[in-house]
């Protein structure tokens, strides 16, 4: 599996030939004391381009591995292969992994290196049920009808901060540069439901910042609070009557269905009484066995979501009133149980803006004429304008009142944000206007389109750890601002309780249902150079 992820051994000798040349260069007839800061900046200039050479040395690994991970197709807590195959490369070039972390079996930390900073470099590695979709084919074609499928674009995420990491690991062997590089999965961040328990587990206790990956359609970050973002509790209510006949005495039965149909009926009447930034959706879980049987059991699941911490447990509370009434007017019991939960995201101003700066020397990635086609068809399949792929790198946005965040999606990287400086880059791996969990989100995420988007990223991930591994300022300032701004008047309390733990279980029947079926698709490296040769598809497949 690891046959052809070796790295280009000529490409770093180029890149460190060009180093050592330019190095030269820069420092000729003067001696550079710690106190001078033009050398030190000049070095670190010539480094960001050394590394950024390396990474494009190994941009056939990163492909190959964001090509495995997107035909594993592997959703939240059962990342299994997913894992396993990361691991192994991280194993392969020098890592120590540790496995297991958190109660999690597929959760695990990789380290590198010693002493201080210790950068950690993480992404999410799960997808999305019912996304299954043949890469570069701009309708819906799934490679295996209803099963999960990257439909959020993770597959390339882990790939971009290992490529990052190797890069690191090179120049910090060759300069002798002190520090730790921890690379870490998000796991069942669709769930919601790992990252809380990360933080808890102690897994940042010695980081000094990290740096996190999300795909996305253009290249970009941003610091302080965002736009159109929330927090989360994920939690779900079931409730106990008794089974009767539904015909034959049904008067004897005490249904469980009815308490979650009585609780949704009024949660769904007190939206209308409900922040506008408040967003809530629920899934019934469980409903009973067969209709005629008054349900004994049944359970529906929350995602309760609002824009700071005290917003976010009113609505608990809430939804935990609201249940105990269901139950009241049922005759029932209800218990519940917290599976996940996400802070509001707040994200570091010194390590954004450095890695900005970065950013903007990096650029965008060259788009070719099929890249272009695939996302207009897109696009249009979706009835989205027909722009194709971005060309140009947007501003650096900052903080928005709370007035101006009205609300919206969540990811559990608040939790790592409100713990150590955090930043997240936003890389062009996919196309813009597809829809977000979705088969449409999958289209790009094994095409050259996700390649050239992951190698762009790791280029700013790596020289944004130079600027970490170089820069002690940085590091304090970063502290600075966590400590006297991000926390001045906030404080991390966890959304989970002491007593819950992760629910490793879910979506094992699916995963069981649907694996042995997206197995015959594991992509061989060994025998095709990417994952669209091994499927047969012409790049782009678009309608005629």
């Amino acid at each position: 599996m690891f046959l052809q992820l070796a790295i280009s051994a000529m490409n770093r000798a180029v890149a460190v030939v060009a180093i050592t040349a330019l190095s030269g260069v820069l420092v000729a007839g003067q001696t550079p004391t710690p106190a001078d800061p033009q050398p030190a900046a000049a070095r670190l200039d010539v480094l960001k381009r050394g590394i950024a050479a390396d990474v494009d040395g190994m941009r056939v690994m990163t492909q190959q591995m964001t090509d495995m991970v997107f035909s594993f197709g592997e959703l939240g807590f059962q990342e299994i292969e997913t894992s396993k195959y990361l691991t192994g490369v991280l194993e392969q070039h020098g890592f120590t992994v540790e496995r297991g972390v958190a109660g999690m079996p597929t959760a695990w930390t990789a380290r590198w290196g010693s002493g201080k900073p210790v950068i950690a470099l993480g992404s999410d590695i799960d997808d999305i049920p019912q996304a299954s979709q043949k890469p570069g084919v701009a309708y819906h074609d799934p490679i295996v009808a209803g099963a999960p499928g990257h439909g959020e674009g993770h597959n390339s995420g882990l790939p971009l901060q290992i490529t990052a990491a190797l890069a690191l690991k090179h120049v910090m062997e060759r300069e002798k540069l002190s520090g730790t590089l921890v690379v870490w999965p998000g796991v069942a961040e669709e769930l919601l439901a790992g990252k809380a328990y990360l933080v808890r587990a102690g897994v940042f206790k010695d980081v000094d910042a990290c740096l996190f990956a999300h795909v996305s359609d253009g290249l970009g970050v941003r610091w302080g609070e965002a736009t159109a973002s929330s927090g989360l509790l994920s939690i779900e209510y079931t409730f106990t009557g008794e089974t009767a006949h539904s015909a034959g005495a049904p008067w004897r039965g005490r249904s469980a269905l009815d308490a979650v149909e009585l609780m949704n009926v009024g949660w769904n009447f007190r939206r209308e009484h409900l922040r506008l930034q408040h967003r809530s959706h629920y899934v019934i879980t469980g409903g009973g066995d067969q209709p005629n049987v008054v349900p004994r059991n049944a359970s529906v699941w929350y995602f309760l979501r609002e824009t700071d911490f005290d917003r976010i447990v009113q609505l608990r509370g809430i939804a935990d009133r609201m249940a105990q009434g269901a139950a009241l007017m049922t005759n029932t019991e209800v218990t519940s149980r917290v599976i996940g939960s996400a802070w509001p995201q707040h994200f570091n101003r010194p390590i954004a803006e450095a890695m900005y700066t970065n950013i903007r020397a990096v650029g965008l990635p060259q788009w070719d004429a099929d890249d272009q086609t695939l996302a207009r068809a897109a696009q249009k399949e979706l009835g989205q304008p027909q722009n194709g792929l971005a060309t140009e790198i947007g501003p650096l946005t900052g903080a928005v009142t709370a007035t101006d965040n009205y609300g919206g999606g969540s990811d559990d990287i608040g939790d790592v944000a409100w713990t150590v400086p955090t930043v997240t880059i936003r890389y062009p791996s996919n196309i813009p206007g597809i829809q977000a969990h979705h088969w449409s989100a999958s289209i790009a995420s094994a095409t050259p389109i996700a390649h050239k988007g992951a190698t762009a990223g790791a280029k700013v991930v790596a020289m944004t750890g130079l600027d970490l591994l170089l820069r002690a300022d940085l590091v304090a300032q970063s502290w600075d601002y966590f400590r006297n701004v991000q926390s001045k008047s906030t404080r991390y309390q966890p959304l989970i309780a002491p007593g819950d733990v992760p629910d490793t279980t879910m979506n094992a029947k699916t995963m069981e249902q649907y694996r042995p079926a997206l197995a015959k698709f594991y992509y061989d490296p060994s025998k095709y150079k990417t994952y669209l040769e091994q499927l047969g598809i012409t790049y782009p497949t678009v309608k005629k």
